[in-house]
This record gives C-alpha cells, sequence and structure tokens, in this order.
C-alpha cells in the first residue's frame, strides 16, 4: 500500500521498477546468509513464476491506487488474493485446514474488506483490482511449492523474475525513471520490505499449511489502520471497526487452526 501512496506522486512503472530492484538485494543477501542443503531447478523455477506474480501484482496494485481508487483496489485485491489462495491450496495441493481455521479463513474475507474500506463503489478500479489479486495468488503458491532445502533462494529467484517481468515497461516508460533521489530511495525501500515480506512468508509456508499461512499474510491491510489509531490518533468507521475485531478473530482462530 506504501508503493500506491508514492505512485501518487511519481509515476506507477518507475515505483513498481525501482521496488523490484530495491528486493533483490537483500533477497541475494538472505539467500547467501541462510545455509541451503541443495537448490533444485525447480525451487528456483517455482520461485521466479513467484515473482512474476509479485511483478503483476505491485504493478496492477499501484496503478490502481495511482488513480485513487483506493478503497476498491486494496480490498478487492486482498480478498480475491486470499480467496484464490485458499482455493488452490485445497482442490489442487491437498490442504486440509483444520474446522477452526476453516473459521478463521470465513472471518478474514469480510474482514479484510471491512479494513480496507471496501463498499463496492468506484468501478474503475475493479480490474486493476482483480488482476493484483490473482498475481498475489501466484506470488504466495508458487513460492510455497519451493522445497525447504532450498533455503531462500527461491525469493531471490523471484526478485529476478520479477525485474525482467517490469523491464519492457520500465523501458517504454524510461522518462519516469528520472525521479528525484528522495524518491528513488522511498522506492527502493518499499521494495526491500517486499522483499523481507516474502523472506518471512516462505519461512513460515514451510511449517504451515500454505492456506493457513496465505490468509495470515494478507491481514496486513488492517496494519496501517492500527498504526492511524495508535500514533495518529485518526478515527476509524464502523466498518473498519468490524474488519479489526473480525482480523483479530481470525489471527486467533488460524493460529489455534
Amino acid at each position: 500500500m506504501t508503493g500506491g501512496l508514492l505512485s501518487r506522486r511519481t509515476h506507477f512503472a518507475a515505483v513498481t521498477f525501482l521496488g523490484q530492484i530495491g528486493g533483490l538485494l537483500p533477497a541475494l543477501a538472505a539467500a547467501l546468509l541462510l545455509p541451503a542443503d541443495g537448490v533444485r531447478s525447480a525451487d528456483l523455477l517455482w520461485g521466479a513464476l513467484s515473482g512474476v506474480g509479485s511483478g503483476t501484482a505491485m504493478q496492477c496494485l499501484n496503478r490502481g491506487l495511482s488513480r485513487g481508487a483506493m478503497s476498491v483496489v486494496v480490498p478487492l485485491s486482498a480478498v480475491t488474493g486470499v480467496a484464490l489462495s485458499v482455493l488452490c491450496g485445497v482442490l489442487l495441493l491437498g490442504d486440509r485446514p483444520t474446522p477452526l481455521a476453516w473459521v478463521g479463513i470465513a472471518v478474514t474475507v469480510p474482514g479484510l474488506w471491512f479494513v480496507a474500506g471496501g463498499d463496492g463503489d468506484g468501478g474503475g478500479g475493479v480490474p486493476d483490482g482483480l488482476l493484483a489479486g490473482a498475481g498475489v495468488a501466484v506470488q504466495y503458491i508458487a513460492l510455497a511449492q519451493a522445497d525447504a532445502a532450498s533455503g531462500l533462494w527461491p525469493v531471490a529467484a523471484g526478485r529476478v523474475a520479477a525485474v525482467l517481468v517490469l523491464l519492457p515497461g520500465a523501458v517504454r516508460h524510461a522518462r519516469r525513471l528520472r525521479i528525484p533521489a528522495g524518491r528513488c530511495a522511498e522506492a527502493l525501500l518499499v521494495g526491500a520490505g517486499a522483499a523481507l515480506g516474502l523472506v518471512l512468508y516462505l519461512l513460515a509456508a514451510q511449517r504451515q499449511l500454505p492456506a493457513v499461512t496465505v490468509v495470515l499474510a494478507s491481514l496486513c491491510p488492517a496494519l496501517p489502520v492500527v498504526l492511524g489509531l495508535a500514533l495518529l490518533h485518526e478515527r476509524v468507521t464502523r466498518r473498519q471497526s468490524a474488519g479489526l475485531l473480525g482480523a483479530a478473530v481470525a489471527t486467533v482462530l488460524l493460529t489455534l487452526g
């Protein structure tokens, strides 16, 4: 979401491409630091597919948010990403969440929508939200297929793939890449933070069902609201309050399940 807000001041193509560049070096460093027992070509291919998904998701998300459709793009992408990931995990990968986890998943979907303020208006953001959600699902499901013995190399492979996927668009918008140093640094930091998130997700997915890990990872839209309440004393609507309560309940249920 930070990248999307930055895209309101800088062209979304520049923010997305620089963000993936910013995530590449930290991912490579993490892969080198964490020992890997054996890296197979299949693990790198799964990681690369994950990177294609994340690059596409970030491009669509930043494009949608740059157009001001935050109330549509954020909840729609979050809910679509969760729904597709859970369906793939259960129908294709054989995941079998516990009854408690199923209740947590069911609570998460409306909770995400309410937290992000989704109300179904502003149809202009729907295509971007749906595409971003599909990209998120590909990112999470593909990354979860990498063997634990490969360490963090799938994440590094994904960052390389994301850069390559976005490169043609960056070339087309080459002039847009000439942005002030401060905004360039912001975009790089956003990408580094996203890479760290993927590293933590992969480590969690190696110890938990992908369907459950995806839902927990997708609760991130609640964090900006919580920070706004705690640090900026912002007001939240009743819908957001209900969503925050739902997110808290879902987290407990998924953890216990």
